[in-house]
């Protein structure tokens, strides 16, 4: 007798709070990093260049991107939501020790939270599960802790689950004191060779930052892959509600972070998202633009501790009417930065 098993991931009736899985360690290398440079353009410049990376960090191997160690981190805990019909936010992410390229990153996911949404009529049932995540390297050094929130459909629309957990309560309050302590020691940050611009820029508290050049979402598909991130959503599109594949939200911030870079030259390295919530979806072909508030600077042994507000919109040509273009909110991000000055 032949036994047929279909593999597609649980629906939100199948989760329990405490259910945990991991997914396949993966060593960063420069294939990694070649590939998420040439679909994100980011222009961190210690991951980019690495002879000042090594003066300034006195590191054996070179730093690998801080986002890139983050969406690894999201695709390897994807066996929960295959399903998924949206990744609606993400808490606490505190990167806690530098991540460098020849480090082998696993991460295990833990249930925490499950709580089903209200039906609604002419919708399919769905509930959202929360998820509390750590990524440890190959010595079993914690590089990453954060909990993620994915929707999930219902196996039937007349699920009656009676997960009504608090989700609000999901994700400790990331404190100044841990964003400071998240700060790589020893650094010298004098050897930097910091990108310099004739801009005017201003980093004072208030000021905002408005990053006009638009991005095109392209090669959704493959930074997917590259983070084996399992969500059929993003990879078929007759499994997205759009009828078109949902470009994976972590594809967005990545732009929005590339973004960043651009207006911040003198920034270091990623700290900490205090908070990161997807307003809308994107698809491929939208364009992305993002505003940057400074929030709160710190200064810290050297250098700046930021606390940024980041806010990006995306630009969409009607199908029916190209000429016709609307812009939507699909990101509202709090996040803290270090800064050279």
């Amino acid at each position: 007798m032949t036994v047929v098993t279909t593999l597609a991931g649980p629906y939100f009736e199948d989760l329990r709070l405490g259910l945990s899985f991991d997914a396949p360690a993966v060593t960063l290398t420069e294939g990694h990093a070649a590939l998420y440079q040439a679909i994100t353009g980011d222009r961190l410049a210690l991951p980019l260049d690495h002879d000042s990376a090594r003066k300034v960090t006195g590191l054996p191997r070179p730093l690998a991107h801080p986002m890139l160690a983050i969406n690894l981190a999201v695709g390897q805990t994807t066996w929960a939501s295959q399903r998924v019909k949206a990744n609606l936010f993400y808490r606490g992410v505190i990167l806690k020790r530098p991540v460098l390229l020849g480090d082998t990153l696993a991460t295990t996911a833990r249930v925490v939270g499950l709580k089903q949404n209200t039906p609604k009529p002419g919708r399919p049932a769905t509930g959202i599960v929360a998820l509390e995540m750590t990524t440890r390297n190959q010595q079993g050094d914690e590089v990453l802790h954060f909990w993620r929130c994915p929707m999930i459909p219902c196996r039937t629309d007349d699920a009656a689950t009676g997960h009504q957990d608090d989700l609000a309560k999901i994700g400790i309050e990331t404190t100044a004191a841990e964003m400071c302590a998240a700060i790589p020691q020893g650094w010298q940050l004098d050897r930097m060779r910091i990108p310099q611009t004739p801009d005017a820029i201003s980093l004072a508290v208030g000021s905002q930052l408005r990053i006009e050049a638009r991005d095109t979402v392209t090669s959704a598909p493959e930074l997917v892959r590259l983070t084996l991130n399992m969500a059929m959503a993003h990879t078929d599109a007759s499994l997205s509600y759009l009828g078109e594949r949902l470009v994976y939200g972590g594809h967005t911030i990545a732009i929005a972070f590339a973004q960043l870079t651009r207006a911040i030259p003198s920034l270091i390295t990623l700290v900490a998202w205090e908070s990161c919530d997807h307003t809308a979806p994107v698809i491929e072909n939208d364009r992305l633009r993002s505003a940057v508030t400074i929030v709160e600077s710190t200064p810290v042994t050297a250098g700046r501790l930021l606390r940024l507000h980041v806010e990006t919109y995306a630009t969409r040509s009607q199908p029916d009417e190209p000429s016709r273009e609307t812009e939507s909110k699909v990101l509202d991000w709090r996040l803290a930065v270090w800064c050279a000055r």
